[in-house]
């Protein structure tokens, strides 16, 4: 009996798939219903502590720490270790602000593909979402479907066999991103890559991918680690303010 039940169970969720994707024609499809499958469930806020690994052509590598607090959509801030210090990132409005010593050293416009697919997306307006990746130069007229680490995805922005294109990839399943590629290098010879990987489910409905990779043809030059995963937990505004870079602290 229990065995007659497992096996109801697996043909119940194969055919919920199949049903949802034959929905999913488009990218307007696809954005439509990540939205529509998250919109109410996913975290707002997330905050954690990152092992960041850089590493060099020689083949050595560089760890450090970073403390990150998130907040959807569209605010990112990146405190490096040691936090007294004041040196860190911060994402805001289309914008990067980069800080040395507690002061505002660099910044520049700057929309971040990772915060737009991983999280803001399911908070976004289906126009909104639509205009953005557009301008991050993914060609949404272009999908098809694939698989990623035995998984079946969606994959928008280039054709069947194509991995040079700027293209990002969305697991069909649980409607997360995945896996992005496009063009790198002054020349655009290079393909750099960037996976998020190990997806575990967080209280409320989200999903957390606790292993970031980035590539360059093929190569890991950055991985990130994240541990001590928080969501939903009370962020103050002041903390994505660039004004209150030095004086307000999440930690």
């Amino acid at each position: 009996m229990m065995r007659y039940a497992l096996l109801l169970c697996a043909l119940l969720l194969t055919v919920s798939t199949s049903a949802r994707a034959d929905k999913i024609k488009t990218s307007e499809d696809l954005i439509a219903a990540m939205q529509k499958k998250y919109a109410k469930s996913w975290y707002k806020t997330l905050t954690f502590k990152q092992k960041t690994t850089n590493f060099s052509d020689d083949g050595t590598k560089k760890e450090s720490i970073w403390y990150e607090a998130l907040s959807v959509p569209g605010k990112l801030r990146i405190d490096f270790d040691p936090i007294s210090e004041g040196n860190g990132i911060l994402f805001v409005n289309d914008t990067i602000y980069s800080f040395k010593d507690g002061a505002q050293a660099n910044t520049r416009p700057f929309v971040h593909p990772l915060l737009v697919l991983g999280f803001d997306i399911y908070f976004m307006s289906q126009q909104d979402a639509i205009k953005k990746l557009k301008d991050l130069k993914f060609d949404l007229s272009v999908m098809h479907d694939d698989t990623w680490q035995g998984r079946p995805v969606y994959v928008v922005g280039a054709k069947e066999g194509d991995l040079k294109s700027e293209q990002f990839w969305i697991d069909k399943e649980n409607l997360y991103f995945v896996r992005m590629l496009g063009p790198a290098g002054k020349d655009g010879t290079l393909t750099q890559e960037t996976q998020f990987n190990k997806y575990f489910k967080v209280k409320g409905g989200g999903w957390v991918s606790p292993e970031v990779i980035f590539m360059i043809n093929g190569k890991p030059r950055t991985t990130e680690e994240y541990t001590e995963v928080r969501t939903d937990v009370p962020l103050d505004d002041k903390l994505f303010d660039p004004q209150y870079w030095k004086t307000a602290h999440w930690r």
